[in-house]
């Protein structure tokens, strides 16, 4: 029963993680003209939102992609208690960046990430906000979305032991548990193999752009 309680959480976290904010979001500011999986960076996300669409539509998908973490938490801890909920929230992460319907081709799962954080870990909430905000303030951080992003997932990660192994207060989330720092554990690998693969997409097209002008300088 409990087994089962929590392949339910999980199921229903993936489901709500692939649901395709980014893609309703573009289409509905573009009148279908714009795809972001084509445009920018290629990430449906937040900050190529704004880059390709504008602020309006960057918040949207930034709203939509928290709304996605959050829920599947809440529903997550309804369906089978504390651990479900983090269940749910990591499935959301893993949905939200492998979503089937999309040949496992989705976002990097950060805002999902942190909506799983304000409904399971909302103690340490304010912290990981204050470790977002400065390393996006450092210029050096800026250009380095993957570091920057790692050291917030580390810190979330640290925390969580702090927190389980103290037995300090968790705020309206679950008591502190070994659940969830293996919780924050597993979306932040998530989160880091999707950083890497864009990283590798984005070498390669290099890579066959300076293949295609070493060729054609040869033809000339």
């Amino acid at each position: 029963m409990r087994a089962r309680s929590l392949l339910a959480a999980a199921a229903i976290g993936y489901l709500l993680g692939t649901f395709p904010t980014a893609d309703l979001v573009a289409r509905r500011a573009s009148a279908g003209r714009v795809d972001l999986r084509r445009s920018g960076s290629g990430n449906p996300g937040t900050m190529n939102a704004v880059n390709v669409l504008g602020a309006k539509a960057g918040a949207a998908v930034l709203v939509g992609d928290l709304g996605k973490g959050a829920l599947a938490s809440v529903v997550g801890g309804a369906v089978a208690g504390p651990v479900g909920a983090h269940v749910g929230g990591s499935a959301s992460v893993i949905g939200h960046c492998y979503p089937a319907w999309n040949g496992f081709r989705g976002g990097k799962g950060v805002a999902a990430s942190v909506g799983q954080c304000l409904v399971t870990f909302p103690a340490y909430f304010p912290i990981d906000l204050a470790v977002g905000a400065a390393t996006a303030a450092m210029p050096w951080w800026r250009q380095r979305a993957f570091g920057a992003t790692m050291v917030s997932s580390a810190c979330w990660v640290a925390g969580g032991v702090v927190w389980w192994r103290r037995g300090w207060s968790n705020g309206w989330g679950p008591t502190p548990s070994a659940a969830l720092p293996i919780a924050a554990a597993v979306s932040s690998a998530v989160i880091a193999e999707r950083f890497a693969a864009g990283q590798r997409s984005h070498h390669h097209g290099h890579h066959r752009d300076d293949h295609r002008d070493d060729h054609d300088q040869h033809e000339g």
